[in-house]
This record gives C-alpha cells, sequence and structure tokens, in this order.
C-alpha cells in the first residue's frame, strides 16, 4: 500500500469536493486517512493460513464457539462501513484451532473491502479448508453505513448473513443447538 499515493488522492478528492486543502483543519488530513487505511485495509497484508495455529484434536467432539467478536469493515460498493458482531462455530474432527484465532480470522477477511455475504463465507470456508471439520457454523449480524446514511436511509436495519457446511447443514439439532447458543 503506497500511503503517498493516497495522500495525493484524497488530496485531489476534497479539492473536488470544492474544499481548500491546504486550510488548517484539512492540512493533515490526507495523511491521516492514509493512514486509517493501513488499518482499515490491513487484511490484504495477511494470509489466514499464517496466522491461524492448528493443533491435534484429543478427542474433544462438541462444538466450539466464539461469539460476540466484533467486526468492523468497509462496503465494498459504497466505500462506507459496516460492522457488528461475528458468530464463529465448529465441531473438530482430527484438529482444533487456537482459539484466540478465531477472532483473528474475522479480523483479516473483515479488514478488506467486502460485503457480508462474501465475508461469512470466507470466514467459513477458511475453517473448512484449514480444520476439515466435522461441520462450521458463521452467523454475521451487522449494521450498514450505506444503509443508514444514504439510500434507504434506515437507522435500526440489521443485516444477517449465514454459512453453515458439514453437521450443520445435515443435522437441524446441530443447526439448532448452535443458533441457541449464539443467543
Amino acid at each position: 500500500m503506497n500511503l503517498k499515493v493516497i495522500q495525493a488522492n484524497i488530496q485531489s478528492i476534497l479539492t473536488e469536493l470544492g474544499e481548500d486543502p491546504n486550510r488548517e483543519g484539512l492540512l493533515e488530513t490526507p495523511e491521516r486517512v492514509a493512514k486509517s487505511y493501513e488499518k482499515l485495509f490491513g487484511g490484504y497484508t495477511q494470509k489466514p493460513e499464517d496466522v491461524i495455529t492448528v493443533f491435534q484434536n484429543e478427542g474433544y467432539d462438541e462444538m466450539i464457539i466464539a461469539k460476540d467478536i466484533d467486526f468492523y469493515s468497509t462496503c465494498e460498493h459504497h466505500m462506507l462501513p459496516f460492522f457488528g458482531k461475528a458468530y464463529v462455530g465448529y465441531i473438530p474432527n482430527d484438529k482444533i484451532i487456537g482459539l484466540s484465532k478465531l477472532p483473528r480470522l474475522v479480523e483479516i477477511f473483515s479488514r478488506r473491502l467486502q460485503n457480508q455475504e462474501r465475508l461469512t463465507k470466507q470466514i467459513a470456508d477458511t475453517l473448512t479448508e484449514q480444520l476439515n471439520p466435522k461441520g462450521v457454523g458463521v452467523v454475521l449480524k451487522a449494521e450498514h453505513f450505506c444503509m443508514k446514511a444514504r439510500g434507504v436511509e434506515k437507522q435500526n436495519c440489521e443485516i444477517s448473513t449465514s454459512s453453515f457446511t458439514g453437521l450443520f447443514i445435515k443435522n437441524l439439532n446441530t443447526r439448532t443447538e448452535f443458533l441457541r447458543l449464539i443467543g
């Protein structure tokens, strides 16, 4: 990510909006925006397989769930934020993942230009690829600034998406248990 190029482009945008990028309040804005993009889009510099720690499972065969994982992402259609909570669960087979890596996985994919549907599926697909579990369940609940501040302008609309694999699809009791546990 070339921060100097981003700064120059932000300065151009400010000018196109009718602002004076040289006025006191905007002098450091291009630099601030470029630095914020480093964090907001830091997921492009990370690969899930590089941060996921996998261990041999020692016989545990019940559901493992990380819930209420805060995430912040940016809508690829309007480049406006969407944010919410992720609920990630899986039933292990031969491997388990380091528990802190479930939120890390959400973080990596959310820190890219996204749509909520793809984000949900990327989390589920990566867990499936890395662990070969008996099943995966992922639910994201989010609010989208593009729906709040423009377009339909609905302030209290929450969007839910889900992705299920394995036993979460084949066994209704498994899916029901997961949904009950995440509240």
